[in-house]
């Protein structure tokens, strides 16, 4: 009994002790506890002491009673609102797609020659300005940029820019960011490098480098490259494995060169990279030596390393590499990306949580290795086990996305403006195939179609080919008004091909067309069109034309049924390119350093004149819709620029020369030909698209010494 006594009053003891320590914020609720006055709660803690507390407080926040000039609790509860509302955006929720209903146009703000602008900042709205999306005009526009630089907000960095949210708060646009579109390169600082842009960005989008997945909101943010100062504007430099080829086997199997941080965010993964260096096909070289007090923290291993990294060159490493490493540095994207693309090197991403660019529309899966930092030392027999092919598949997919989506400022600012257009209009989005092959979602309009099959390149991947029929569209402008003979016969010639469906007629003339009387009677449809005294009417995705194969012709040119023939079955072998007679090429002059061309017969061609080619009807919606207005606007002021403009476009396209076709009748063009017209428009595209070809297709027994009877085409061997 007595020991069941002492059992109970222990365990109420040990009760109202628990109580006491751990419950005292209730107990002291009850009478028998009484309170502390409202003085001594304020005044707790007097800690005055600035190393206590260094790195969260003041001392004079500590103390009690003062003004600390802290914002209200209200004030407090709406920017914690804010920030809440601006992570949980999504289009549905912070987009106002009614401003889009007339198209999908962007809108830069004013720039203030007062504030200073970085180069690359300069280089995005230029791109914007310069392009079939810009809108001067804000009531249009769908979308808006700032013109205040917000790529570096690292308060440390010269290009930082200061009082960035009183400044985009005056502006009477901004409302809370609601469709504005924020572009950045760096956020953070020293020690953490955080994602904080130093002001609230409300409801706008950001198009940010270094994106981690856990602060990207999807369907509403775009991840992009960092990209350095000196990327181009447009065009950029190829990748170094050519369109279509095999590369030789690599002398390294994986490669690093770059720098060790010693201490702070990012140094555990580059500290390890040297447990997989083995100096034979795998090459791992870090330095110390950088930043100011890179000596005060050296390691045992910093001379050794420093040493072994000069006996390397970067290049000489991309060059002779199968896979790169890239690894996060203080934040998680680096140049060392992009740079390993453009190398063909296929990259080996070690960067824990990175939102990878683009990753909406592209599948880094087919051109990039993804690791863990955490299983540094899995990589290399990882990637051993991949085989050659795959590796072959991997070099070629990286080439195809560098000169796709990256190789340019241009590119990289139209691919974050095409993805956000695609979030709009669902139903005409493209998809994922489009994007990740060639010629790539940029130059797949989905207002043209998004069906596999009505693209020229897509054929073979779709198992299917063009219709087998074409439609003839000549432009005539006669400056009396009236239809000449060469014409008249040109129309009766085409339309007694065996494959043509219709003939439009673009009527480029001031004086209206003759009465339907004077045309001459053909067996297939023959339209009037009135069009324009401009040139450029004649790529214009005219309605009518309801074939995949249109044959441009000039009312100047002459061409038999025979040779329209056998031109058109040509080009259903090759539908994704131009197919026609008169042949130019292209060349350097290195004295005047531009380029040039020439009409006078040689042994290469790299354009062909579309006053009588064949190529696919997709060209004109390419043609009209994507190239700008100035473009459009240039050939209209220069003879024979659209005929230069249309091989350009194409040429981009496809990565291809055109074809040349055999014909009966020779015509040699003028030696002496203007040159402005290719310079300017070689400046737009960054680089010369132009493929130059020495093939020329024939019939089968053209001109061999055997029965004509024998010969499909004969009438082409007619003198």
């Amino acid at each position: 009994m007595q020991t069941r006594k002492k059992y109970i009053f222990l365990t109420f003891l040990a009760s109202w002790l628990l109580l006491f320590f751990f419950g005292r914020e209730q107990l002291r609720r009850f009478a028998f506890f009484p309170r502390r006055n409202a003085a001594a709660r304020r005044s707790w803690p007097r800690w005055a002491d600035r190393t206590l507390l260094h790195s969260f407080a003041e001392p004079r926040e500590l103390q009690g009673g003062g003004d600390t000039a802290q914002p209200s609790p209200r004030a407090r509860r709406a920017a914690q609102l804010s920030r809440s509302q601006g992570s949980r955006c999504r289009m549905e929720s912070c987009f106002d797609a009614s401003r889009c209903q007339n198209g999908f146009k962007v809108f830069t703000y004013p720039r203030e020659h007062s504030v200073p602008m970085s180069e690359s900042y300069s280089k995005i709205l230029s791109s914007i300005e310069r392009s079939r999306y810009y809108t001067p005009r804000p009531e249009e526009a769908c979308l808006f940029v700032l013109s205040i630089d917000t790529l570096d907000r690292d308060p440390l960095s010269a290009h930082y820019v200061r009082s960035v949210e009183q400044r985009i708060r005056s502006f009477p646009l901004w409302n809370s960011g609601r469709n504005h579109l924020i572009f950045n390169l760096y956020a953070g600082t020293w020690p953490n490098y955080t994602e904080e842009l130093g002001f609230d960005i409300g409801h706008a989008m950001l198009a940010k480098a270094s994106f981690h997945s856990k602060n990207f909101r999807p369907s509403f943010d775009v991840s992009i490259p960092l990209f350095p100062r000196e990327h181009p504007q447009s065009g950029g430099q190829s990748g170094w494995l050519h369109h279509n080829s095999v590369p030789p086997k690599k002398k390294y199997l994986l490669v690093f060169k770059g720098k060790r941080y010693l201490t702070g965010i990012g140094s555990g993964t580059r500290n390890a990279l040297h447990h997989i260096h083995n100096g034979r096909d795998i090459v791992s070289l870090t330095t110390c030596r950088h930043g100011k007090d890179w000596e005060r923290h050296k390691d045992t291993r910093c001379d050794q390393d420093n040493v072994d990294y000069e006996k390397f060159d970067y290049q000489e490493l991309l060059h002779n590499s199968t896979f790169c490493i890239v690894p996060r540095g203080r934040r998680l994207g680096s140049f060392r990306f992009l740079e390993a693309l453009q190398a063909a090197c296929i990259p080996v991403l070690l960067s824990d949580g990175w939102e990878l660019p683009f990753s909406e529309a592209i599948d880094w899966g087919k051109a990039a290795v993804v690791g863990s930092e955490r299983l540094l030392l899995q990589i290399p027999s990882t990637i051993r086990c991949i085989r050659p092919e795959r590796v072959l598949a991997f070099q070629q997919q990286t080439q195809f996305l560098w000169d796709a989506y990256f190789s340019s400022v241009d590119k990289i600012v139209h691919t974050t403006l095409e993805i956000i257009r695609d979030r709009l209009l669902l139903h005409r989005s493209r998809s994922r195939f489009l994007w990740n092959a060639l010629p790539g979602g940029l130059l797949a309009l989905p207002d043209f179609s998004t069906h596999l099959g009505d693209f020229p390149f897509y054929y073979l991947q779709h198992g299917s080919g063009p219709s087998d029929k074409f439609t003839a569209l000549l432009r005539a402008a006669p400056p009396l008004g009236s239809l000449s003979q060469p014409t008249l016969r040109l129309i009766q010639a085409v339309s007694r091909s065996q494959y043509c469906a219709q003939i439009l007629v673009l009527w480029s003339c001031e004086k209206p067309p003759p009465p339907s009387g004077m045309w001459p009677q053909t067996a297939v449809p023959l339209t009037i069109i009135q069009g324009r005294t401009k040139l450029s009417d004649r790529f214009f995705p005219y309605a009518a034309i309801r074939t995949d194969a249109v044959l441009s012709l000039d009312e100047h040119t002459s061409l038999s049924t025979s040779e329209v023939d056998f031109a058109f079955v040509v080009w259903r072998s090759f539908p994704e390119r131009i197919v026609g007679f008169s042949a130019w090429s292209h060349f350097w002059d290195p004295e005047q350093k531009r380029w040039g061309y020439t009409s006078r017969w040689t042994n290469k061609l790299s354009i062909v004149l579309t006053t009588a080619a064949f190529y696919h009807r997709y060209y004109h919606s390419l043609f009209t819709e994507y190239l700008p207005a100035g473009l459009r606007e240039l050939v209209d002021s220069l003879a024979a620029c659209e005929d230069i403009l249309m091989n350009l476009l194409v040429a981009a396209v496809t990565k291809l020369p055109p074809i040349k076709v055999t014909q009966w009748k020779q015509h040699k063009e003028a030696a002496s030909q203007p040159q402005d017209c290719l310079n300017q428009l070689v400046d737009w595209f960054g680089s010369m698209p132009l493929v130059s070809s020495q093939l020329r297709l024939d019939p089968v027994l053209f001109k061999d010494q055997v029965s004509v009877l024998r010969k499909k085409y004969r009438y082409l061997e007619k003198p």
